[in-house]
């Protein structure tokens, strides 16, 4: 075979072979982009699918939770609940009952699904306990041994229960480790209720005590979680118990909903471009005046 006729026979297979080469590297990228696109789809779907859920558990939360606004003769009690993650770990209940109503605030430490998850637990429970006795103290007592049980399993939780009379005025309250509720009377004068015990979950027989003040006419209270002292400006500030009460009063005149949020846009006005931390509960009780 001449030289010739060898090398462009090389050069025909070499050809030849770069051409196999090149269909075998395509079809490889194309089996690739196919099965990427395959996982793709599947990671969507399941991306759509807990997007669902989660929807569905703030539904449930929402439904555990107490209306917006409600009205008990002389009283409007409004609340709203700010979830940091979709699913909030703040809860807000009411339930009527023969002796009074019974107002539940509760905060479970961390945030996101964990949270909201034994948000629905820690509700039953208050519910169950205050089916069996409208007393604050005995409710939280109960709730705290009942959290206790699951200590290796159940977050700390912070809780508070108060029992209103809409005739009289008078409020009756039990505070598991939550921030103080603030009332603010008709005359300016300012008290804390503070009066309970430990957080939920760290002492079984933990004692808790009841405090008692009574509503007038054009006296407002506060509660509120810990994630509206909490939240942080750009300066590293927190919104702080000062500024709290200061939006109170700045609101003392206004209807419980427009109070309600009021104080939750001043919040988030502080915070500005600083993302949120926590969840962000807020209840405020109003006695109107006739």
């Amino acid at each position: 075979m001449s030289q010739a006729v060898y090398n462009g026979a090389l050069g025909a297979r070499r050809a030849l072979d770069l051409r196999t080469s090149t269909s075998q590297r395509r079809a490889f990228r194309r089996t690739r982009v196919n099965e990427l696109e395959t996982k793709l789809s599947a990671l969507q779907k399941d991306y759509a699918e807990l997007h669902t859920a989660i929807f569905e558990a703030a539904q449930v939360h929402r439904r555990l939770c107490a209306p917006r606004l409600v009205r008990y003769g002389d009283f409007d009690i409004a609340s709203e609940i700010f979830a940091v993650r979709h699913l909030a770990g703040d809860f807000f209940t009411i339930k009527e009952t023969r002796n009074g109503i019974i107002l539940a605030l509760g905060d479970v430490c961390g945030k996101g699904l964990a949270a909201g998850m034994w948000t629905t637990h820690l509700v039953g429970l208050v519910g169950a306990r205050a089916a069996v006795s409208s007393e604050p103290e005995f409710i939280v007592a109960g709730v705290n041994r009942d959290v206790c049980l699951l200590a290796s399993m159940v977050p700390l939780a912070s809780l508070f229960v108060a029992r209103l009379d809409s005739v009289t005025g008078k409020f009756e309250y039990c505070s598991a480790g939550h921030p103080p509720a603030l009332l603010l009377r008709k005359d300016g004068a300012m008290e804390r209720l503070s009066d309970g015990g430990l957080l939920l979950g760290v002492i079984p027989n933990a004692p808790y005590v009841r405090g008692s003040v009574k509503l007038g006419q054009g006296d407002v209270l506060l509660g509120y979680s810990d994630g509206v002292l909490e939240s942080i400006n750009s300066a590293e500030e927190e919104f702080g118990a000062v500024r709290l009460e200061e939006e109170l009063r700045r609101n003392q005149s206004e209807s419980a909903e427009s109070a309600v949020f009021s104080v939750l846009g001043a919040v988030q006005d502080f915070a500005a471009t600083r993302p949120v931390v926590d969840d962000m509960s807020l209840v405020v009780v109003r006695r109107n005046v006739h």
